[in-house]
């Protein structure tokens, strides 16, 4: 069964949701923590925190929203945003990360992020691929590259990353449905990959498409704070289907 992470993602120590990736388009919903736990007590069992503000700093920000669910929770949480040195790394661990989740420092400090993998091995540290037209984008989006999708993944795959989390940038927070075809050719190229799906997702018939088709995860964000996907609703699909 796909595994279904709700994402939590930081500004300002708030949970909040862009469009498209653009800081401009910001809706806020509450406390992250609050948030948090209400995940916990429907069922969930892990999510994807991301630290919106160290992304554009270029270093690790909100790490003690980090600590306050890790610590009011037994939820697993991968963490991603800013992570740009070895001590930001440490940092999220020891505020209590399980994972974390390195994009930017992926593309422009290879040495940097084979260190983390080396390090901390491949259950902890996540490849973060986001792409806009199946080209990678790094720096809060702000910047996109050359960079093939499909070769970024062949690459760091041979190079012992083990999970990918796949952002399509065009469409999220769109509530548009998810790049299914895309990811249904990234897991018959990489086929061990563990990969997780994110942007797009509106409704529980997008979940249960890349359900269906073998993805083996999904990030879900605006859908459920828009209340285009109820907790209740996820509840019962991780209960019948796990």
């Amino acid at each position: 069964m796909i595994e279904i992470i709700p994402a939590i993602d930081i500004i300002e120590g708030k949970c909040v949701r862009l469009t498209q990736g653009d800081y401009q388009r910001k809706q806020e919903y509450g406390d992250p923590l609050e948030m948090a736990m209400m995940f916990e007590d429907h069922g969930i069992k892990r999510i994807h925190l991301v630290d919106l503000d160290g992304a554009r700093e270029k270093r690790v920000v909100n790490y003690r929203v980090l600590e306050q669910i890790a610590t009011r929770t037994g939820l697993v949480i991968d963490v991603g945003g800013g992570l740009r040195s070895d001590d930001d790394v440490r940092v999220m661990f020891e505020s209590g990360a399980h994972m974390i989740t390195g994009g930017s420092i992926a593309v422009k400090d290879r040495p940097v992020f084979m260190g983390w993998l080396k390090r901390y091995g491949p259950g902890k540290i996540i490849l973060g691929a986001d792409f806009r037209e199946e080209k990678i984008a790094v720096s809060g989006w702000y910047e996109e590259t050359s960079l093939d999708l499909m070769d970024f993944l062949t690459e760091y795959s041979k190079l012992g990353i083990e999970k990918a989390i796949c952002t399509d940038i065009a469409r999220d927070g769109m509530l548009e449905g998810p790049s299914l075809e895309v990811y249904i050719r990234i897991k018959k190229e990489q086929g061990t990959l563990y990969l997780i799906a994110s942007g797009g997702i509106s409704d529980m018939k997008d979940i249960e498409k890349l359900d269906k088709s073998g993805i083996d995860g999904v990030i879900v964000g605006k859908a459920i704070y828009e209340k285009k996907i109820s907790l209740k609703t996820l509840e019962v699909y991780v209960l019948l289907n796990g």
